[in-house]
């Protein structure tokens, strides 16, 4: 993880202008930051720049084959590989993935679901972690274990929690004190193409785990035109 910004960087590798910086905009729009690159030079000079957090890779690139970088990537880093590129054929993908790659995407491809795709590899990977979070946050009594994905209530049985309701929790625990749109809620979910009303839905669920009053909510408080923010102090431990 980047230790200059709470946002994972992500270095986007295309030859194609144009695709390069439509992408760079829309992930920027998604709360990323971006680095780009348009050949396999340009790519390892940003990559000896700072510290990346996912590299999303053409593979048809004018200087170096993709599959060769993404080989090279995987052999000097542990840096995650998102493959994007026009070869759509089964051995390629299966070719991508033996040389390292963490997932592979096939050109024409939909933004949204390549969003959803890199915040899987982030958290698998564990590249969205703040600078300042450790294991577990603690707020208004509940504990929150990040590795283990589990939630302890205040009298110390454990509270089931979907992958949904954790992305959420974990989400606005990351963000205590700040509102949070239901767009940010939106590109940090496993859904990302959940409309509004899926959103306040699902954080009328996590409202019910919590023991939250629907009409007077102690813990997740809606704030008018905005979203909804976590109340409260949040203390983050080992």
């Amino acid at each position: 993880m980047s230790q200059t910004s709470a946002a994972p960087v992500l270095l986007v590798v295309d030859d194609d202008r144009e695709i390069r910086n439509l992408l760079s905009d829309h992930l920027e729009q998604h709360g990323f930051r971006t680095v780009k690159a348009a050949d396999g030079r340009a790519m390892k000079a940003a990559l000896e720049a700072g510290p990346v957090d996912l590299v999303v890779l053409d593979l048809n690139l004018p200087d170096e084959d993709g599959l060769s970088l993404c080989r090279g990537i995987r052999a000097a880093s542990k840096t995650p590989v998102i493959i994007l590129t026009a070869r759509g054929d089964p051995i390629d993908r299966i070719v991508g993935l033996e040389m390292g790659a963490d997932d592979y995407m096939a050109k024409p491809f939909e933004p949204r679901e390549l969003v959803a795709r890199i915040r899987t590899v982030l958290r698998r990977t564990g590249g969205e972690a703040t600078t300042n979070e450790g294991r577990h946050a603690d707020f208004s009594g509940w504990s929150l274990d990040i590795a283990a994905r589990a939630l302890t209530a205040p009298d110390g049985r454990l509270a089931p929690l979907s992958g949904a309701d954790f992305d959420l929790l974990h989400a606005l625990v990351r963000n205590g004190g700040k509102p949070l749109s239901r767009e940010r809620i939106r590109a940090l979910s496993t859904v990302a193409d959940a409309d509004d009303r899926a959103i306040d839905l699902r954080v009328s669920r996590l409202r019910q785990k919590l023991g939250d009053d629907a009409k007077a909510p102690a813990l997740i408080r809606t704030v008018r035109s905005l979203g909804y923010m976590l109340v409260g102090p949040v203390t983050w431990r080992a």
